[in-house]
């Protein structure tokens, strides 16, 4: 089934957080494909906040490559940037099937680094900036 979420602005990302959290349904492997720019780790910051996470908690992991987050259930959240990651074998070193293989919510920026070692069910999810500047996230699952 293909999906599409439309973001008009800023003010507009809970909601399309909140609808793409209950879209997603039981997918914890989550990759987010966009170029530089288009909103990956806004999004994030709000799908992060719509699970309880506190706004001030959430940031890029960029240098750490992953952030770990407590919703407000007390179950952890992943958030990785894999920008800087230039060889599979630096992903693999931070423990990365510990991560995917936890059953927990795993929100990927920059997965086409390490797309050789991501599992099969995960989700890659597009955000395209529109001609009007708004955000136009599609997946099919």
């Amino acid at each position: 089934m293909k999906h599409q979420i439309v973001i008009t602005d800023l003010e507009d990302l809970p909601r399309a957080a909140a609808e793409f959290l209950d879209a997603i349904e039981e997918h914890r492997l989550i990759a987010f494909h966009a170029p530089m720019g288009a909103g990956k780790t806004t999004f994030i910051t709000a799908v992060c906040k719509s699970l309880g996470v506190r706004e001030d908690a959430v940031s890029s992991p960029t240098f750490a490559i992953v952030n770990e987050y407590r919703a407000g259930s007390g179950e952890p959240v992943y958030h990785f940037d894999f920008y800087r990651i230039e060889r599979p074998e630096e992903a693999l070193d931070i423990g990365l099937y510990d991560y995917l293989d936890s059953g927990c919510l795993c929100l990927m920026e920059w997965p086409e680094n390490i797309a050789a070692l991501l599992p099969e069910e995960t989700l890659r999810v597009d955000i395209a900036v529109a001609p009007d500047g708004s955000r136009v996230l599609t997946w099919e699952d």
